[in-house]
Order: structure tokens, then C-alpha cells, then sequence
């Protein structure tokens, strides 16, 4: 008997995918390993190479290009995903941190501008609302949905300096969260957030490696483990949860001690 994938024909919405080595395209191959008919969205153009590179797999996709931070542009891009495939079962609000070929800004709080803040804002908290505001309509008219915001351990659980405002807005996120998962529950549809810590894609640093490797586990995440945890969110086995943070951190922040562990354990 063929294996049935945990979200067999289902329409997933994925955001965020414009990279092979991201968490956003290895969340889409998880999706269309595990049955899903796949809609990819980012600012980038090269998210239509992303949706070529699917197909190779054998998965359904169609690709669509948008600035998720103006409304205009989302709901466009949303009617072109719901002609191609007739709804949308399960959104996946991941796109954040960066704009393609910008470097992320760390700037301390006493000299960030406002500018800097909205911008900050924007990209990483209104592009969740801009999507899940035009999606979250017909989903609630189906009476059915998924939805999974992709926060960070950033914020919510733990901090880093010069990082105030990507700290806010994904605590936002899980805010956010939170609230659409009460207004929506009696409508069959869940709300969920994952946390990630430190996972190991194409634009991680230097400093970011030597934290993974002091994690409990002793190395980042791959993106592909990532995938799994968002693609069981948005999936009927996770039909009881909503309006939770689901941290995927190798254990990195139940620990208090972050040093080289032969120095204590």
C-alpha cells in the first residue's frame, strides 16, 4: 500500500523561498514529500527558480513573485495562488530578516533610526499580517486551515544585542499568533508558531557556527528539520494545537551554561 504524506492534498502557501539551502525551500520539498500541492512566494525573482528546481522532484508548484510588505502586492500575488490551485489549506508565514542582497543591520537601540525600526518592523511582522490577513477569509469560509509563523527563539525566549528590533518583532509574531488563534479556532483553523535557534543555511556566520556548536546537541540545525516540525504544525496531526511557540533549538536555550562544554560539562 503507497504511503499516504501527512498533508496529501492539501494546497500549502510557503513564503520566503528564494534559496535551495533556505528554510523556506526546504519546508516547500517537505510539504511536497509529504503530499501537498505547493504555491512559493518571495520578493525575489529567483523564486521561480526555486519552484523549476521542485518540479525536478515531481511536486506540483507554481511560483509568484511579491514585496510582502505592501498589501497591494500580497492579495495580488494570493488571487494568482488561488487560480492556480483553488484554495489554500495551509500557510506558511516564513519570509523575514532580510531582503535579498541586503546584509541584516545590527545597530544598538540608541542609535538605530526610525526608519531603521519600521523597516524592521515591516519585513519581519507586517509581511505575516499582510499574507495571513488575505488568506485567513476563505479559509474560515471553508471552515479549515493551518497556519505556521515562523518566529525565532530571537524575541520571544532570549535576546541578542543590537537586535532590538528583530527582538520585537518576532515577540510580535508569537503575539500575533496568540491572538488570531483564539478568533479562529471555532473555525476549524490553527495558529501556530516555531521557534528556531541556530540552523545551519547558506548565510550563516562565523560566530553563529561556534553558538551551534555549543548547543547541547553540539551543531545547528539543518533546514530540512525545520521543514518537518512546520510541515507537522500545518498538517491534521496537529489538529488539538494552536496558539503555540514550538522551539526547535537543540536543547540551546534550557541551558544556562553556553561556553565550551570540557570547560563545564
Amino acid at each position: 500500500m503507497d504511503r499516504k504524506g501527512r498533508v496529501e492534498g492539501k494546497v500549502a502557501l510557503i513564503t520566503g523561498v528564494a534559496k535551495t539551502n533556505s528554510i523556506g525551500f526546504n519546508t516547500a520539498r517537505v510539504f511536497g514529500r509529504e503530499g501537498a500541492m505547493l504555491a512559493i512566494v518571495d520578493i525575489s525573482p529567483r523564486v521561480h527558480d526555486c519552484a523549476e528546481e521542485l518540479r525536478k522532484e515531481g511536486f506540483t508548484v507554481s511560483s509568484h513573485t511579491a514585496d510582502l510588505t505592501k498589501m497591494d502586492e500580497v492579495q495580488k500575488a494570493v488571487a494568482e495562488a488561488v487560480t492556480c490551485h483553488g484554495r489554500i489549506d495551509v500557510l506558511v508565514n516564513n519570509a523575514g530578516m532580510v531582503i535579498e542582497g541586503m546584509e541584516e543591520d545590527f545597530t544598538d537601540f540608541a542609535h538605530m533610526s526610525e526608519k531603521d525600526w519600521d523597516f524592521g518592523i515591516a519585513i519581519n511582522l507586517k509581511t505575516q499580517f499582510n499574507v495571513t490577513r488575505t488568506v485567513i477569509g476563505g479559509m474560515i469560509e471553508r471552515g479549515y486551515g493551518r497556519i505556521v509563523n515562523v518566529s525565532s527563539v530571537t524575541g520571544p525566549v532570549v535576546a541578542n544585542p543590537e537586535e532590538s528590533v528583530y527582538c520585537a518583532a518576532k515577540a510580535g509574531v508569537l503575539g500575533m499568533t496568540r491572538g488570531i488563534a483564539l478568533d479562529v479556532a471555532k473555525h476549524g483553523i490553527t495558529v501556530n508558531a516555531v521557534g528556531p535557534g541556530w540552523i545551519n543555511t547558506g548565510s550563516t556566520t562565523e560566530g553563529e557556527r561556534a553558538g551551534a556548536e555549543n548547543t547541547p546537541m553540539g551543531r545547528a540545525a539543518t533546514p530540512e528539520e525545520v521543514g518537518k516540525l512546520v510541515c507537522f504544525l500545518g498538517s491534521d496531526d496537529a489538529s488539538y494545537i494552536t496558539g503555540q511557540l514550538v522551539v526547535i533549538d537543540g536543547g540551546n536555550t534550557i541551558q544556562e551554561y553556553k561556553g565550551p562544554s570540557e570547560l563545564y560539562y
